[in-house]
């Protein structure tokens, strides 16, 4: 267990963490910004899968239980449409959640499918 990607699960391993990559994500990455999410992504990164970090700003919900549900609907987002992307092509993404409103399950799916379209288009998120 924890070796790969699953096709509908979202293992530790396909979770960015760690000071050093983050920091590498955020210096070489490309923002784009789609709907009501901003987003980040860094493509190579040396890995057979897709690695991703959920961010959603203090300043913009107080409660810790919004901010995790928030999170919690982004992530379910992603490990339900992460086939989207490109296979043996690691790359690793953040997705900022940047609207003070609490969007529902169905328009999150909708906007992170938009993000993982272009990203997985030639043109965006190169770098």
């Amino acid at each position: 267990m924890g070796t790969g990607p699953s096709r509908f699960g979202l293992p530790k391993d396909e979770r960015l963490h760690g000071r050093k990559d983050i920091a590498e994500l955020l210096a070489k990455g490309r923002f784009r910004v789609c709907r009501s999410m901003k987003y980040c992504v860094r493509k190579g990164n040396s890995l057979p899968y897709s690695r991703i970090m959920v961010s959603v700003s203090k300043r913009l919900f107080k409660r810790a239980v919004k901010r995790n549900l928030l999170k919690r609907r982004i992530r379910e987002s992603y490990r339900l449409q992460k086939h989207r992307l490109p296979e043996g092509n690691g790359m690793d993404i953040l997705f900022v959640y940047n609207t003070r409103e609490i969007l529902d399950s169905k328009e999150i799916y909708s906007t992170v499918g938009q993000i993982l379209k272009e990203i997985s288009s030639d043109g965006s998120g190169k770098n």
